[in-house]
């Protein structure tokens, strides 16, 4: 698969970044940047579990809008994650995509269950995946929602405004997926002291 692609690479929504700035330490480079499926570096880290926290149609919010190259408002289908390393909330991930998309191009994100996205992303020559764009997480940013409400449930909601995410656009077909991830407080204390593992190939999660 293809990981850059100067033709689909996103507008920039106020607040995304198309590079590091200076503030972010060497670790929070290496994972806000990384290519290939974050699941598979996650694994190298500890055991990945992955919950389903909502699955629903919406209008696409203006930020997200921007970057899918859609109208605002108009319909899409949304995924929100939270995945656990060794037992560690560590990472909220939210995906969308044109509703129609859902049921045509990007069928395969409504049969996901607790399977991860790179699933179906990585065995698919034919996707296009365009740059990485990171920022500091800040109302009223959608994900920023998310991982409000992740953090909430361990008692630190007032960390959300710590929070670092990235997000890039992945195209098959001519159709976008928006995929956001972020990574929580507790996730950059374990894997603090530890050195950045290599890539390895993404493989499919049994069913």
């Amino acid at each position: 698969m293809m990981t850059s692609a100067a033709a689909h690479r996103p507008p920039l929504a106020a607040g995304w970044l198309a590079s590091a700035p200076p503030v972010l330490t060497l670790s929070q480079r290496h994972w806000l940047f990384r290519p290939g499926a974050l699941t598979a570096g996650l694994r190298q880290v500890g055991q990945v579990r992955l919950r389903v926290l909502a699955e629903y149609a919406d209008g696409a919010p203006a930020d997200e809008a921007r970057a899918m190259r859609i109208a605002p408002g108009a319909p899409v289908w949304v995924r929100e994650v939270l995945m656990s390393v060794d037992g560690v909330d560590s990472v909220p991930a939210r995906s969308l995509t044109p509703l129609r998309a859902s049921h045509g191009a990007w069928q395969g994100m409504r049969r996901l269950l607790t399977r991860p996205l790179a699933d179906m992303l990585y065995h698919d020559s034919t996707v296009i995946r365009s740059p990485f764009a990171c920022r500091r997480l800040a109302w009223p940013v959608p994900f920023h929602a998310t991982a409000a409400a992740a953090l909430a449930a361990h008692g630190r909601a007032r960390d959300a405004d710590r929070v670092w995410a990235r997000r890039s656009v992945f195209w098959r077909q001519g159709q976008p997926l928006l995929v956001a991830e972020c990574f929580l407080p507790d996730f950059w204390d374990l894997v603090s002291g530890r050195a950045a593992p290599p890539l390895v190939p993404h493989q499919r999660t049994p069913r």
